[in-house]
């Protein structure tokens, strides 16, 4: 099944911004369910690319990439075309919302992205990847990626709070900075400092296994 379904996203064909517009037109103005139908499919990839975002068990992507349909479908009848805010920028937040609550549902939070970096310019995807081509090293991948929900759980408080807030949530610093009672700057130093404490756990995890 997920094989037919990257086949079916390498047919969609994108639209030129006219004729996106009239199908929004046609759907929000005239109920036309073929145009809400066209939308839905044009804006696919976009389910995929957020997924791909997340590191997903085989076993859990497709249901995943259903979830995040879900996502796109509550976003197509949400939106108002007449305000000028570019669809993808309004959709994504819950196409990553429905994506997230079905890991969360399955137990697979630790699926969580890890690819904004830090000060250096490393993300922690870097700091997990390992160019062997030893197979075994290969398989044991995804079991390091589940060892971040652990890890999360083991950060102080605050700093618990933002890093989850800004990289499973998608919270802003702002927004988490007024719900800890704290200064913007301080969010950003709790926000280095748990990523810096994660990156160590991580590498300190990956060396004991290893030894």
């Amino acid at each position: 099944m997920l094989e037919d379904y990257l086949q079916e996203l390498q047919k969609i064909a994108l639209l030129q911004p006219e004729e996106e517009a009239a199908l929004w037109q046609a759907y929000k103005e005239g109920g036309d369910a073929n145009a809400r139908s066209r939308l839905i499919e044009q804006y696919q990839p976009l389910v995929f690319k957020e997924a791909m975002r997340w590191h997903i068990h085989p076993d859990l992507l497709l249901d995943a990439l259903q979830e995040g349909t879900l996502g796109l479908m509550d976003a197509v009848e949400r939106y108002d075309h007449r305000r000028g805010v570019a669809f993808p920028l309004f959709a994504v937040h819950r196409i990553r919302g429905a994506i997230l609550d079905y890991l969360k549902r399955e137990g697979a939070v630790s699926a969580m992205s890890l690819d904004a970096p830090d000060e250096q310019g490393m993300t922690l995807q870097d700091t997990l990847c390992d160019d062997s081509p030893d197979p075994a090293e290969a398989a044991s991948r995804q079991f390091l990626l589940e060892k971040v929900s652990g890890v999360l759980n083991r950060l102080p408080e605050k700093e618990q709070a933002v890093v989850e807030g800004v990289y499973l949530k998608d919270v802003e610093q702002k927004h988490l900075a007024k719900a800890l009672d704290v200064s913007l700057p301080y969010v950003y130093r709790l926000q280095k400092r748990g990523i810096r404490r994660v990156r160590g756990m991580l590498s300190r995890f990956i060396h004991d296994s290893r030894d």
